[in-house]
């Protein structure tokens, strides 16, 4: 019978505390990378899934991620939180398999070619403002805002699904995304007026939606 290391027995009561998590898995300890499978494979799984063009290709992009996290964990510091330097792997797994998917595309909104955080506007986006997801009443009504979430420019989706759909907080979101306050803000600002746009018409105000029919915060 294989002994156990004693990294192994820190996971033997319950979910195991993010550095316990991460020092386990830097050990190479087995249990470790059970719970990190367990935690967070259908949550990366969701993640991808909603940033890809193809969802069709989300198992293999959630192949991926995990691979690199078991090879780089080693360097994986603490600097933030495990998930989120899960979530930056992911994001940056997903834009790279979109990459090449969509490099003949050329009907994609432009990234800022600016410095957004010197802008006004996006300084005072309301953190209280509800999603389209937080108003969504049913199945069939979910399933259309996340169909009208597809066609949002991928950039800007990526920032909404952080805030909207995982719940980070802004700083958490500039640091998967790797971009400033700023930046972070002026795209949740235009995924979401993009969401809007979208869902106009193609949902009842009745159905718990009337988000739809007003102009972002």
């Amino acid at each position: 019978m294989t002994s156990r290391t004693s990294a192994d027995s820190r996971f033997d009561n319950g979910a195991p505390e993010e550095p316990a998590l991460a020092d386990g898995l830097r050990a190479g300890s087995e249990d470790a990378y059970e719970a990190l499978i367990s935690r967070y494979q259908q949550p990366v799984f969701n993640l991808v899934y909603r940033l890809l063009e193809d969802p069709g290709d989300a198992s293999d992009v959630v192949q991926e991620v995990f691979l690199k996290v078991f090879r780089n964990v080693g360097s994986f510091r603490g600097t933030s939180s495990l998930r989120t330097w899960i979530y930056r792997i992911a994001v940056n797994e997903a834009h790279n398999h979109r990459r090449w998917f969509t490099r003949h595309r050329r009907n994609q909104v432009g990234l800022e070619t600016e410095d957004d955080s010197a802008r006004h506007w996006q300084e005072v986006l309301s953190d209280h403002s509800r999603s389209a997801f937080d108003l969504v009443s049913d199945a069939e009504t979910r399933a259309i805002v996340e169909q009208a979430l597809a066609d949002v420019n991928p950039a800007f989706r990526a920032a909404v699904v952080l805030r909207d759909l995982e719940d980070m907080s802004y700083e958490e979101i500039a640091e998967v995304l790797q971009v400033s306050l700023g930046t972070v803000k002026s795209r949740i600002l235009r995924g979401r007026e993009a969401l809007r746009r979208n869902l106009e018409g193609r949902v009842a105000l009745g159905s718990g939606l009337e988000w739809a029919a007003q102009p972002a915060e």
